[in-house]
């Protein structure tokens, strides 16, 4: 079992509210804005960290991280990337990838609203976990935390940092 700690979207922001919840979680994966490398410099010396960088990230971040990152986590098949869209809304430019071999667990970041949606038609669980930086509009900085165990995605939790 895992228990992994969702963020996206820190805009270079780091603080100890989430360096917190950074180390009660046995894996870290961020979906992207990560701004200042410090962000994600700081996330590896505490815990595994899996990344993708988004819109806003320099080429530094580009060399670091990859757009999509896909794997296996346990059973369960991951795929996260910064510009996704949602169910019924996926991003044009993954839309035949991910109705041709769906993930079990798709997430992405960018919009800034934290949603958890189940698709019916790919028989997957779509997760953007908001924003917990400090820049853009919106108002309450959120996280995700979940554990995967074997094929299951389980005890899904809103963490919410408060307002920026």
């Amino acid at each position: 079992m895992k228990k992994i700690l969702l963020l996206s979207d820190t805009h270079s922001h780091i603080d100890d509210a989430i360096l917190k919840y950074v180390r009660q979680a046995d894996e870290v994966w961020h979906a992207g804005d990560i701004g200042d490398l410090t962000v994600t410099d700081t996330l590896k010396s505490l815990k595994p960290l899996r990344a993708v960088y988004g819109n806003i990230d320099d080429d530094k971040a580009r060399m670091e991280f990859p757009l999509h990152n896909r794997f296996l986590c346990e059973d369960v098949d991951v795929w996260i990337t910064h510009i996704g869209g949602y169910p019924g809304k996926y991003n044009q430019s993954i839309r035949t990838e991910i109705q041709n071999n769906p993930p079990k667990l798709f997430i992405c970041g960018h919009s800034h609203i934290l949603k958890v949606q189940f698709d019916k038609s790919l028989n997957l669980l779509h997760m953007n976990p908001g924003a917990c930086g400090i820049y853009g509009f919106h108002q309450v900085r959120t996280m995700l935390r979940f554990e995967i165990d074997g094929d299951k995605i389980q005890n899904l939790e809103i963490i919410e940092l408060g307002k920026k």
